[in-house]
């Protein structure tokens, strides 16, 4: 295992590095999958309205395809398609043999139910990890497709060797697109993994006091800069999953991301932090990938 290094000295976890690793291994695998005769994958993606970090999300999902061989299609409509019609367009993508995986680009449109879409897809074919069935079998320790955002979390703390084994992990956000499933991941008798967990949210009271105890604190409640430096224990690795678009004049397009760290202060104090941009946000993609690659394999469900 890798030793952390003095808190004064921290590094940097580099997603978009590790991100580029994991595709450059799925782009190998396709490419040996082609020369076998064996079809090439096939990610698929609805995107409903114009939502700017949405468009650039999806945007971003087709180039990867793009670089690791796989197929791709891009679904786009308006945001006032009805929820009847969206339902009837993940029906037909449910029963295209051509495709393997496919996601439904959240946030949705206020007039169509989210956990309707998702649970309409079918389970192998389900690479976003959201599906009921899904998860269910992740809690059940069964193989399962997982949540892109989480499974990524635990696959860097797994590739840059960050011991877990018996660490207090404190998460701060209870989504079921990340804080639930990574708190449900780290506390797996896996590795990584073997965490002792806190899950924590809105309603935790004297939370400083609780992240003052994590030898590994991830951030993922959508706040931008709202974990300071008192809230961090000397020596933390901290994981920073917000990707808040916040007002920059600075920049040629008016705006920047920024995390839910305040970085300039917290990361003097840690062993390893994530950055954002270049964080878990590349991660999630690559996982993505991942994920669609073992649907077209049928190494969850049977093919």
């Amino acid at each position: 295992m890798t030793t952390a290094p003095d808190a004064t000295t921290y590094r940097l976890i580099d997603g978009k590095q590790t991100a580029e690793n994991i595709k450059q291994e799925i782009a190998a695998e396709v490419a040996a999958r082609k020369a076998a005769g064996q079809k090439q994958p096939h990610l698929a993606a609805i995107l409903v309205g114009h939502d700017g970090g949405s468009e650039t999300y999806v945007r971003n999902k087709v180039l990867a395809c793009e670089a690791v061989g796989f197929g791709s299609t891009l679904l786009r409509f308006e945001d006032d398609i009805t929820e009847a019609e969206l339902l009837r367009q993940v029906d037909a993508l449910n029963n295209d043999p051509e495709i393997d995986g496919f996601i439904v680009q959240l946030p949705l449109p206020k007039h169509i139910d989210p956990n309707k879409v998702i649970e309409a897809i079918r389970p192998e074919k389900d690479v976003d990890g959201f599906h009921p069935m899904n998860i269910g079998r992740m809690v059940a320790g069964l193989p399962a497709l997982l949540p892109a955002t989480p499974s990524g979390i635990v696959e860097l703390l797994r590739r840059y060797e960050l011991p877990t084994d018996g660490k207090h992990c404190v998460v701060i956000g209870r989504s079921n697109i990340v804080g639930t499933p990574v708190s449900i991941l780290l506390a797996k008798n896996l590795e990584p993994g073997n965490c002792t967990v806190t899950l924590c949210h809105s309603r935790t009271q004297d939370l400083g006091s609780i992240t003052r105890t994590a030898d590994i604190l991830v951030a993922a409640l959508g706040r931008p800069g709202f974990v300071t430096a008192d809230m961090v224990k000397p020596g933390a690795v901290v994981i920073d999953v917000g990707t808040t678009r916040v007002e920059d004049a600075s920049k040629k397009s008016g705006w920047a991301l920024r995390g839910d760290v305040d970085f300039a202060g917290v990361a003097p104090l840690c062993s390893y932090i994530t950055p954002v941009p270049g964080g878990v946000g590349p991660m999630t993609i690559a996982m993505l990938l991942l994920n669609t690659l073992r649907a077209a394999k049928g190494e969850v469900y049977p093919r």
